[in-house]
């Protein structure tokens, strides 16, 4: 097992190995010419990005993930709209029993 002196020399090499690639990258004037794009290749970067688009191909569902999905989505919308439908069958009640003259109504046709 590696020290953590160890570690962070090796760091310390990457960063060096990608910032000498960058400069080198960025002062070649033929590349500039070509119309490439000025930039190190950071296989950490590419390692990230290539997680992310293949995180659905490895998603496996369970009870957690389902909780999760059901507390964060379905349970706050059915939720919503449920206090929405029972708040306007109350104020269409009041409204076609009586209870609310016509001009003190907030939606009405002039």
């Amino acid at each position: 097992m590696a020290s953590p002196g160890q570690i962070e020399q090796e760091k310390a090499a990457r960063r060096a190995a990608i910032r000498n690639e960058y400069w080198r990258t960025a002062t070649n004037p033929h590349l500039h010419l070509r119309g490439e794009s000025v930039g190190a290749f950071d296989t950490g970067l590419a390692r990230f990005q290539a997680m992310t688009v293949n995180h659905y191909e490895h998603f496996k569902p369970t009870g957690r993930t389902f909780r999760i999905g059901m507390f964060t989505v379905v349970i706050p919308i059915v939720g919503y709209a449920w206090l929405l439908k029972k708040e306007r069958d109350e104020r269409e009640h009041q409204y076609r029993t009586g209870q609310v003259a016509y001009k003190d109504r907030n939606f009405k046709f002039i």
